[in-house]
């Protein structure tokens, strides 16, 4: 049976689901911004990891949560592509897969709460934007 927004996921789940996407977009917003702009110098104060990696690493990685962030809301506000938000979900889900990963490499345990739960969160979007509440395309 073909699934469609009109029949999937309840007022709740598309709410929570909205409220996850603007917290997603704020998070990722915030941090792609720092990355991407911020000098070296004053990167480091809040991402100390950057001063170990090339900048131009931290950059790309900037760049692709603030994309992230943005596919995360106007393909659903904009209902032009908004199968784009579930992919922009999965990419920063496993953006965060290697954010722990780089982290346990490190033996930064205690750096792996946030991207874990990010991840988790954006894992979840994927999910339910996907399957349980799809946003119809404009006609």
């Amino acid at each position: 049976m073909e699934r469609t927004a009109n029949n999937n996921g309840t007022k709740a789940l598309r709410f929570v689901l909205w409220i996850t996407q603007l917290l997603l977009v704020l998070m990722f917003g915030m941090s792609g911004w720092m990355k991407s702009f911020y000098s070296p110098e004053q990167l480091v104060m809040y991402v100390p990891w950057s001063a170990d990696v090339p900048h131009l690493l931290v950059r790309f990685i900037g760049a692709g949560e603030l994309l992230g962030a943005a596919g995360l809301v106007l393909p659903s506000l904009t209902r032009i592509k908004p199968g784009l938000t579930a992919l922009a979900a999965l990419f920063l889900a496993l953006t965060m897969v290697f954010a722990i990963g780089f982290h346990l490499a490190r033996g930064e345990t205690a750096a792996v709460t946030m991207p874990l739960l990010l991840g988790l969160l954006a894992a979840f979007v994927a999910w339910a934007r996907h399957y349980r509440a799809p946003i119809n395309p404009r006609s």
